[in-house]
């Protein structure tokens, strides 16, 4: 099952070129991946995603150039789940067009005590539904 999640884009996000720069793609897919896991969790009744994960790794794609306009569409899924790491998997999409794939690798964290911890079973059970097989 994949997450969808619709993103307007903004002036601040073209480059010198009038396309989205190459690094508001990632603002892009972190407020895709908020909306998931912050937005959607919390709706589900678990509110501890909130309280620390962390980006370990970011892979991006870029496929072709988005200009100015209509909303994107950033489609995303869970391509791994393990108890003390997870990776989403997004594409990108402009009209009907993928322009990008990307994926990251993100850390569930307690921002206490500075250091990695594991996910709840709330929270494996939140993200099961969204792991593709």
């Amino acid at each position: 099952m994949r997450f969808t999640y619709e993103c307007a884009l903004r002036w601040s996000d073209l480059d010198a070129y009038g396309h989205v720069n190459n690094a508001r793609f990632l603002t892009l897919y972190e407020e895709a991946r908020v909306a998931l896991m912050f937005v959607g969790a919390r709706q589900a009744g678990v509110t501890s995603m909130e309280d620390g994960i962390v980006v370990s790794r970011h892979e991006v794609d870029y496929l072709r150039p988005v200009d100015y306009g209509d909303p994107v569409r950033i489609e995303l899924w869970i391509e791994e789940l393990r108890t003390a790491h997870f990776t989403v998997a997004y594409e990108l999409y402009d009209g009907e067009l993928i322009a990008s794939r990307a994926r990251s690798v993100l850390v569930p964290y307690d921002l206490v005590k500075r250091r990695p911890r594991r996910l709840s079973a709330a929270e494996h059970d939140f993200l099961k539904p969204w792991l593709k097989t």
